[in-house]
């Protein structure tokens, strides 16, 4: 996992010269001040950083990706698109819950204690200045970068006349047919418009009566948001031009065909976001299954809670649209066109290489072919070997959990699959291999998690498909979402039973697993497959009161170990001997898990954690946090592993798995972390976190004004090192030693 050369560890985790003790007390406690105050030094913080403004914040570090020029500019345009896709998400689901709470009258002050309208308020404004940077970011870098490199977006009266007719047939035979302009008058009242869909707004003149007349027409998101004016290898070689024009500006050169008889006046493209989460009564599986049929029917009618629309709107079409909608001024986004850059993603996909991060293949994991060869690992007979700890992507999914499972499945010797799901790819061989297992005669437990936010309706598909082949399939527990990643196979062998385990941080989805960052830990120990086996009874049938040896499970037990770990550390310290903690989290919010955070700083222990997404930890406040240190990762690939690892006086310990601090997966959600044993591999990682957290290497880093400093360069303006990139070399090291 890591190179030859990486120190050991017990000089980088195990030492007790880490951070000074502020106090020799029995007890540490966070100091009595005014609720979410930190002590006043020059300065009055609140204790907690505000969880909706932290993960603007986020995308605002996703954007910095976008303005780097340092950065292939085609992934640059990628970044663009992604922030796009994540405020949508925002406002869907953060801005929509935040504004049902305030009407019901639920809403409570935040962790950082703001009354939930300064919150709303707070989010718009930086939402809003978060918008109008990233269109600035597109017209005035990226687009002109990409004029550089011959690929244009372009609009209509910019196309020469063989372009324009291409387009015109193009329009007439797919995009005119699937149209429905939709009028608004006395017997036509203002039509529904579905959430994230693009449309124009269109106004018309009856020339017998002069009449000014309104019309909705939605966008087709069927089709492509760019059209290629020159092809679908267009772009792919450089020096070549390629254009590419949005859908809206072919349909809107062409709306006399849909209003014969009409006079076009003007047309103006906009598009509503909605609330679209769901909120589902849960009583047995089969109504729950209907029941969230129905909710996702209601959710296409959620309130809208943000209208975009293009900076040269006419002032009454605005308005209408306003009155009409039922939002706020404040809610009102006027950006420059073309609205909607999620659809930058067509741009983001052309085959350049030059202008794309270099291409990386996976390899398998040397534990699992200890020598170069195209020959399949057997995978049960490795596991048998020892531990095997997956890094993916660097680490082939295909070849190691996917291969696990396929194997047991054609495997005469396995007699029994159990599997939880919770996001999976629409060709899933995973589910396949499910479906070959029960055929095959296995007996075969799939926990699906319908309820995976956006991923419901394809949840249900493959709940019902794995029924029908045979598959048990059930839908974990009442009230709690099924997030941990498990699998277990049952094989029979000479001795007698035995058991393989598979515990990951990420979804069994091999789409994704080939650019999100994640761990997997494959093994034959008999006390994970005892654990895991227990932890599927509880999910399937009725043993509440299972204990583990070495998983740590939510609801129960999940938030608890980890304090009572860091409670330890905290005994160490005071002890002399050796204490650190370092976690790897997505999100960091949970206020019981940052207030032992903050325990332990004032203990004196050193306390790092690397998180990609939300933070309410307010590191480097004296009397608080002064031992804290965050830091923030992100680049080509999505950082989604969750790592915990204490120095535990010298004999480090590491717990991967699925759950990041928040209360949703520490209190609804069935998450499990599992200790890892084997030396190896507890080293490999501890050197990990530790370059994580290197000076040396590229990061965000949180001030204690809640403040993101990027540190990408050092004092000579040299590039500071990328962990995702030194880990891509490690790799291609330990092929070459292999290949040797």
């Amino acid at each position: 996992m890591v190179p030859e050369s990486a120190p050991p560890v017990s000089a980088r985790f195990g030492s007790t010269e880490v951070a000074p003790a502020r106090a020799t007390q029995d007890r540490i406690d966070i100091p009595e001040f005014a609720p979410s105050q930190v002590p006043d030094g020059d300065f009055s913080l609140d204790r907690f950083l505000d969880r909706e403004v932290s993960w603007l914040d986020f995308n605002a570090r996703v954007l910095e990706l976008a303005e780097d020029p340092d950065l292939f500019l085609l992934e640059r345009v990628n970044f663009l698109s992604i922030f796009a896709s994540n405020l949508d998400e925002f406002f869907m689901v953060r801005v929509a819950g935040l504004k049902r709470r305030i009407a019901t009258g639920l809403a409570v002050p935040s962790a950082a204690g703001l009354s939930p309208i300064e919150q709303l308020e707070q989010i718009k404004e930086q939402a809003h200045r978060l918008q109008e940077r990233h269109a600035r970011i597109f017209a005035e870098q990226l687009r002109p970068e990409l004029a550089y490199e011959h690929i244009h977006i372009v609009r209509w009266d910019e196309l020469d006349d063989a372009a324009q007719q291409r387009l015109t047939g193009m329009f007439k035979e797919q995009v005119f047919p699937i149209l429905t302009p939709l009028a608004v008058d006395p017997a036509h009242p203002f039509p529904y418009i579905s959430g994230l869909s693009l449309n124009l707004a269109v106004i018309v003149r009856n020339p017998v009566s002069e009449k000014e007349l309104f019309a909705r027409l939605k966008v087709p998101d069927q089709l492509p948001r760019l059209i290629s004016v020159d092809g679908p290898r267009a772009g792919s070689v450089p020096g070549r031009t390629a254009r590419f024009i949005p859908l809206e500006e072919v349909i809107s050169v062409h709306l006399d065909l849909l209003f014969q008889g009409m006079e076009v006046l003007e047309h103006h493209s906009f598009r509503v976001t909605r609330n679209e989460d769901l909120e589902v009564e849960e009583d047995d599986a089969e109504n729950l299954l209907q029941a969230l049929e129905k909710e996702l029917l209601r959710r296409r009618f959620g309130p809208p809670v943000r209208l975009e629309v293009t900076t040269d709107i006419n002032p009454s079409v605005r308005d209408l649209l306003v009155r009409e909608l039922g939002v706020e001024p404040s809610e009102v986004y006027a950006l420059p066109a073309p609205l909607d850059l999620r659809g930058l993603n067509v741009i983001a996909g052309i085959d350049r290489a030059d202008l794309h991060y270099p291409k990386h293949l996976a390899h398998t994991s040397r534990y699992l072919n200890e020598s170069e060869t195209s020959k399949a690992a057997n995978v049960f007979a490795a596991m048998r070997r020892r531990d095997i700890l997956l890094h993916h992507p660097y680490d082939s999914f295909s070849t190691s959990v996917q291969a696990f499972l396929e194997q047991a499945a054609a495997d005469p010797k396995v007699q029994a699959i159990k599997q939880t799901l919770y996001r999976t790819s629409g060709d899933s061989p995973i589910v396949d291999a499910l479906i070959d297992a029960a055929e095959a005669g296995k007996q075969v437990l799939a926990l699906v998690e319908i309820k995976a936010r956006f991923d419901e309706q394809a949840n249900i598909d493959w709940a019902r498909k794995l029924e029908q082949a045979g598959v048990h399939v059930v839908y974990g527990i009442v009230g709690l979402k099924t997030h941990c990643k498990l699998s277990l196979v049952v094989r029979q062998e000479g001795d007698g039973l035995r058991r393989y385990s598979h515990i990951g941080t990420g979804n069994y989805h091999p789409r994704t697993a080939r650019y999100y960052e994640d761990l997997g830990l494959l093994t034959a120990d008999d006390q994970v497959g005892e654990d895991l086996s227990k932890l599927f009874n509880q999910l399937s049938g009725y043993a509440p009161k299972s204990s583990f040896k070495r998983l740590l499970v939510a609801p129960r037990s999940l938030r608890s170990g980890l304090i009572d770990r860091i409670e330890k550390e905290i005994s160490n310290r005071k002890a002399g001997l050796a204490a650190r903690v370092v976690i790897k989290v997505n999100s960091m919010v949970d206020e019981a898990i940052v207030d032992s955070l903050y325990r332990a700083s004032q203990a004196g222990v050193q306390v790092d954690v690397i998180v990609r997404g939300i933070c309410a930890v307010r590191p480097g406040v004296p009397g608080l946090s002064e031992n804290i240190r965050v830091r923030s990762v992100l680049g080509r690939f999505l950082e989604h592993s969750r790592v915990f690892a204490f120095a535990n006086a010298g004999e480090p310990a590491v717990f991967i798995g699925s759950a990041d601090m928040m209360h949703r997966n520490l209190d609804r959600r069935v998450e499990a972390l599992v200790q890892l044993s084997n030396r190896d591999d507890i080293n490999d990682l501890i050197t990990l976190l530790d370059r994580y957290m290197d000076p040396g290497t590229a990061s965000w880093h949180l001030d204690n004004r809640g403040v993101w400093n990027r540190r990408h360069k050092d004092e000579d303006g040299n590039p500071l090192s990328d962990v995702q990139s030194w880990l891509l070399a490690s790799r291609s090291r330990q092929r070459a030693a292999l290949r040797r």
